[in-house]
């Protein structure tokens, strides 16, 4: 879904499970915890929401 949306995967970063991706559009990286396989906690879900609507709002702008 993020790929889709034009977030980048950054490679390992820092320490444990958390994953870092980032969008040309956005000043801040997306951060989500726990490994793939694992179900997202539902604040989680909410920052990817919440980002994938600021990334379309900013694209419309354009």
């Amino acid at each position: 879904m993020l790929q889709k949306a034009g977030f980048i995967l950054l490679p390992k970063r820092g320490k444990g499970s958390h994953s870092y991706s980032i969008h040309p559009l956005l000043a801040r990286p997306l951060v989500l915890s726990g490994q793939d396989s694992q179900d997202a906690k539902s604040y989680q879900e909410k920052d990817v929401i919440s980002s994938i609507k600021e990334v379309n709002k900013s694209e419309q702008r354009d």
